[in-house]
C-alpha cells in the first residue's frame, strides 16, 4: 500500500463510517437503511476522493495530537494540565478549519458546532475525551474527536454542511480519566447534568481541589458555573462516540470496526488487609499473621471467582445459561490492579497490605451477586488467618445500553465502509454469507457515553 499503508485504510474507515452515521442519523429514515450515497442527499461521494482529509490529515492529526504531553518520555494529559490546555487550543484550530463556530465551556471541554440548516431542531453530538491516562495511547479519546472533525470537515467540502437539517456538535471533553481528582468523567457529567457540587473540592496530588484548579485556567470554579453547562435532553438527539476497542476481539476477527451494544458495570473495591508487623527473620512462620499471604490468597480467589461466575447462580437461574452469558467476549471480568504493603521492606513481615478490585459486567444483578461473593470469600480468608480486613466500594458504575436504532444505522455505516476498502472486502462477504453484520462487543472499557445516556440516547 502506499502513504499511510493499513492503519492508514483502518482511519479511513473509521471516518467514513461516522460521515455516514451522520447522513443516516439526520435522516432518520424509518425504513431499511440503504446505501448512502443515493438515500440521504450524497450522490456521488466517494470517501477515497476526500482520503487526503479522512485518512493522511487523521493520521497526522493524530501523532501531532500525541506528542502534546505534559512528559517528555511518554504520553501524559491530566485534567487542566498545560499540555491539556494547549490540546483544547490546537482542538479548537481544527474545528474551525472544519467550519465549526467553537468555544471552551466552564470546565475545560472544548466544543465546535455547525446550526446546520435548522438550528433550533435537536443537535446530534459527536466527540470523546482529550485527557489520558499516564503512558497513554494516542488513539485513546483522540481518536473520537479527530475523526468526527474530519467527517464534518468532508460534509464542508461537499456543500452539505449548512443544508445538514440538524445542528452537529462536537464536544472534546477535558477529564474522563479521572486521574488528576480520582474522579471518572467530570467532563461529560456535567453536560449530562449529573456533575456532583461536592467534587470541586477534591484534591489532586499537590493538595489542589478542582475548583482552585478551574480558577487558576480563568474558570469560576463555582457550583453555580458548572451547574449551568447542563444541557436540555430537549435540545440533544442523541450521542455517538468512536473509540479505539482496546481489546483483541475485532483483530482476532481480521476487522476494523465493530457496534458497541452495552457498556459494562463497574465496581471498584479498595482492601485493606491488617496483620501482625515484624522482623523476617525472628518471627516462627506458625505464629505469623501475615496480611501479604491473605492478600495474596484473596486474589487467587478473585480470578477464580471470575473465572467461574456461573457457580453463583446454579441453583437460581442456571449455570448454563449464566456461563453464556458470561463468556461472551469475557462478560464478567476482574482485575487486581494495585498492591501495596507497609512498611514495604525486604526484611520485615508487612503489618498492611492494600489492593483494588475492578469488577465489570454488562449485568448490573451478575456483577451485583459476584461482588458479593467476593467479598465473603475475603472476609472468610482473612478470619481464617487470624488477620483483620476492611473493604470499601469506592465506584459504582450501572451498565449502559446503547440505544437499538443507533446500533443499527451504525451496523450498516460500518459494513458500507468496510465494503469500501480492499484489506477488508473478503472478511465482510464472509460475515454477510454468515448473516451477520459487523461484530457487536460489549464494551468493557467505561467512556463518556455512560455519562451522556443519562442525558440522551447513545
Amino acid at each position: 500500500m502506499k502513504k499511510g499503508g493499513f492503519a492508514g485504510y483502518v482511519a479511513l474507515i473509521l471516518v467514513t463510517t461516522l460521515l455516514q452515521t451522520c447522513l443516516v442519523t439526520a435522516f432518520l429514515a424509518d425504513a431499511a437503511p440503504q446505501p448512502f450515497a443515493t438515500a440521504y442527499g450524497f450522490p456521488g461521494f466517494s470517501s477515497m476522493r476526500h482520503r487526503s482529509i479522512l485518512r493522511d490529515e487523521v493520521a497526522a492529526r493524530l501523532k501531532e495530537l500525541g506528542n502534546v504531553s505534559d512528559s517528555k518520555h511518554v504520553l501524559e494529559r491530566t485534567f487542566l494540565s498545560p499540555a491539556a490546555v494547549a490540546a483544547g487550543r490546537l482542538l479548537i484550530t481544527w474545528m474551525k478549519d472544519a467550519g465549526l463556530r467553537t468555544w471552551e465551556d466552564k470546565l475545560g471541554n472544548v466544543h465546535g458546532r455547525s446550526d446546520g440548516a435548522n438550528a433550533t431542531a435537536p443537535a446530534l453530538l459527536l466527540g470523546s475525551h482529550l485527557d489520558t491516562v499516564i503512558d497513554a495511547g494516542r488513539y485513546d479519546g483522540a481518536l473520537g474527536i479527530v475523526t468526527a472533525i474530519a467527517a464534518v470537515k468532508a460534509l464542508k467540502i461537499e456543500g452539505k454542511l449548512q443544508q445538514f437539517p440538524r445542528p452537529i456538535e462536537i464536544i472534546a471533553f477535558s477529564d474522563e480519566e479521572g486521574i488528576r481528582f480520582q474522579t471518572t468523567f467530570l467532563g461529560s457529567s456535567a453536560v449530562a447534568g449529573t456533575f456532583q457540587p461536592k467534587h470541586l473540592k477534591n484534591l489532586d496530588a499537590r493538595g489542589i481541589s478542582i475548583g482552585a484548579a478551574l480558577r487558576a485556567a480563568s474558570h469560576e470554579g463555582t457550583v453555580e458555573s458548572v451547574s449551568s453547562m447542563k444541557y436540555e435532553p430537549s435540545s440533544v438527539w442523541g450521542y455517538v462516540e468512536l473509540h479505539i476497542e482496546q481489546g483483541p476481539v475485532l483483530e482476532a476477527q481480521g476487522l476494523p470496526l465493530g457496534v458497541v451494544e452495552a457498556i459494562a458495570g463497574q465496581t471498584r473495591l479498595a482492601v485493606k488487609v491488617r496483620g501482625s508487623q515484624g522482623h523476617a527473620g525472628t518471627v516462627p512462620m506458625s505464629m505469623r499473621r501475615d496480611p501479604m499471604i491473605a492478600a495474596a490468597q484473596s486474589i487467587v480467589a478473585i480470578e477464580n471467582i471470575c473465572t467461574h461466575p456461573e457457580k453463583a447462580v446454579a441453583g437460581s437461574r442456571g449455570a448454563t445459561a449464566m456461563a453464556t452469558a458470561v463468556n461472551h467476549a469475557g462478560a464478567i471480568v476482574c482485575t487486581v490492579g494495585e498492591i501495596h504493603s507497609w512498611p514495604g521492606a525486604s526484611n520485615v513481615i508487612p503489618g498492611e497490605v492494600m489492593f483494588t478490585i475492578d469488577v465489570r459486567s454488562k449485568d448490573d444483578t451478575d456483577r451485583e451477586i459476584n461482588v458479593v461473593r467476593i467479598e465473603s470469600e475475603i472476609y472468610k480468608i482473612c478470619k481464617k488467618r487470624g488477620v483483620a480486613c476492611i473493604i470499601e466500594r469506592k465506584h459504582e458504575a450501572d451498565a449502559v445500553a446503547c440505544a437499538p436504532k443507533l446500533s443499527d444505522m451504525l451496523n450498516s455505516a460500518a459494513v458500507a465502509a468496510m465494503k469500501e476498502l480492499p484489506p477488508f472486502r473478503n472478511n465482510i462477504s464472509a460475515l454477510e454469507d454468515g448473516g451477520m453484520m459487523a461484530p457487536t462487543l460489549v464494551s468493557g472499557a467505561g467512556h463518556d457515553a455512560m455519562a451522556m445516556s443519562l442525558l440522551t440516547q447513545v
